[in-house]
């Protein structure tokens, strides 16, 4: 049966309409991959000689123990916002004669596949290999890799856990964080010297291999508890019943002042307020908004105006970047519906365009308190904005056309990276980078102001050309009509 399952994602994975954009994705992560494999060996390789030199009246081993509490809280949340449960389309396996059992065992099994439980093995072993060759017992440093990999297939499933308890929280990754904090607390303060407990705990196994039953039995009742929670939500019907909530609405009357397009304005709207995932582009907002107090406080960054624009751009633009880069993905549920209507499609791009710049003009205002760390960051914030509405909104509509993956707007909105793909990675560049450049480049060459006028005569240029604009982002969406149809009515 595993040979079947492996057989179908093989299948979905290549006949996927986004493959060959997924196929980009994954030779830049691959790249990414051995460039930590690097790090690792590198620490496995070194860190006795690290921590010699660093403890020098200690034994590395006992210090390496010492620091495992801290490694298991930061794979914790590294895995929490980054590693998701291995999912196959399992619907139609469910009208099948296929045993839930052996779909949730696969289900469980592929998590122990993924890259985040190998990478500490390159730091492990090559350590381990160390400490045999210093005159550490062989049998004992066996048996302290085994419990290593034993617990970090406890963080595997733990992590899954977590994960189902706060999957329908909006901020599901408070309590994560929230708890975390306090086990540090109160290993940090000595209320409960966890890290020594910890440390203790396993140096006895290493020494007494009894012992590696307790690992053992934490991973049995992990998976056992995976198992159940995973079967129980195996059915045709899950996730038809919903909680019944009462529906607001609120008054769109003013949209119509922007006359053909305001049918499609409501639309976004209303989408962007009624969904999990949308929603987040709202609550976003904020952080965005926020953005410059981590920066503009410190004296470092007084000194480095050429750094003001990027910050500028991210604070006005964080709605445009959000909301912008999974145009038109947002609509893919009923994309086809929407493009069978006697609709013009520049008035749904417009309709995206002015959403977008009004956003950016909103964001700049509430932003004006920011002059109170000097007038060079409003001018700087001032000319982003321009920038963003005449260039950024351009660049993300046509980037947009490139979308050929679905979003389930039903799903959560924190840390979730469905709908993702090149096309969001590649459009970093021009959004942030980019202006950033072109700014530092004339301010060390001319001075600030000249940096700024440059900046704001790119916007404004593109503000003069919009018409023109976006008659050829029209063009392009409509090259691509038929392929987005095809790609958002595949689930993969």
């Amino acid at each position: 049966m595993v040979k079947h399952f492996i057989s179908l994602e093989w299948k979905s994975f290549f006949r996927s309409a986004s493959f060959g954009k997924s196929i980009g994705i994954k030779i830049f992560m691959a790249f990414i991959a051995l460039y930590f494999t690097a790090i690792f060996l590198f620490l496995g390789f070194f860190m006795f000689k690290i921590l010699k030199e660093v403890f020098p009246n200690q034994d590395p081993f006992v210090v390496f123990n010492g620091l495992l509490f801290f490694w298991v809280l930061a794979d914790l949340i590294i895995r929490f916002f980054f590693q998701k449960l291995p999912t196959m389309q399992v619907k139609p396996l469910l009208a099948l004669p296929v045993k839930r059992k052996n779909i949730v065992n696969y289900v469980l099994g592929k998590s122990l596949m993924a890259f985040i439980n190998f990478l500490p093995l390159f730091a492990i072993i090559p350590f381990g290999i160390t400490l045999m060759l210093n005159g550490y017992a062989l049998s004992n440093m066996l048996v302290w890799m085994l419990t290593l990999v034993l617990m970090v297939v406890i963080n595997n499933y733990l992590n899954f856990i977590i994960e189902s308890i706060s999957a329908e929280t909006e901020l599901a990754f408070l309590p994560m964080l929230i708890g975390v904090a306090v086990l540090f607390g109160l290993n940090h303060y000595q209320i409960i010297n966890i890290s020594e407990g910890l440390s203790k705990g396993v140096r006895a196994i290493s020494e007494n291999p009894v012992w590696l039953v307790v690992p053992f039995a934490m991973v049995a009742a992990l998976y056992a508890f995976n198992f159940k929670i995973l079967k129980n939500k195996l059915f045709l019907d899950s996730g038809l019943k919903e909680k019944v909530a009462e529906i607001s609405t609120s008054n769109l009357e003013w949209t119509k002042n922007f006359g053909a397009i305001a049918p499609f304005m409501q639309l976004d709207l209303k989408l962007i307020w009624r969904n999990k995932r949308s929603k987040s582009s709202v609550w976003i907002v904020l952080m965005g908004l926020l953005y410059g107090l981590f920066f503009y406080p410190q004296p470092t960054y007084q000194s480095m105006p050429w750094f003001f624009v990027f910050i500028g751009v991210f604070s006005t633009g964080i709605f445009l970047i959000n909301f912008g880069q999974f145009i038109p993905a947002w609509d893919s549920s009923y994309y086809k519906l929407l493009m069978s209507q006697n609709i013009k499609y520049e008035q749904y791009l417009q309709s995206k365009f002015t959403l977008m710049a009004l956003s950016v003009a909103i964001l700049f205002i509430l932003g004006i308190p920011y002059v109170f760390f000097g007038w060079k960051i409003l001018l700087a914030h001032f000319v982003a904005a321009i920038y963003n509405i005449g260039v950024n909104t351009h660049v993300i509509l046509y980037g947009g056309s490139f979308n050929r993956k679905k979003i389930d707007l039903s799903q959560k909105a924190a840390f979730n990276y469905q709908g993702t793909g090149a096309v969001q990675w590649l459009l970093g560049i021009p959004l942030l980078l980019i202006p950033m450049g072109i700014f530092a480049l004339f301010y060390f060459l001319v001075g600030f102001e000249v940096a700024c006028l440059v900046l704001a005569s790119l916007g404004i240029a593109g503000i003069v050309f919009h018409q023109k604009l976006m008659k050829g982002i029209t063009a392009k969406y409509l090259q691509s009509k038929y392929k987005m149809i095809d790609a958002f009515n595949q689930n993969n």
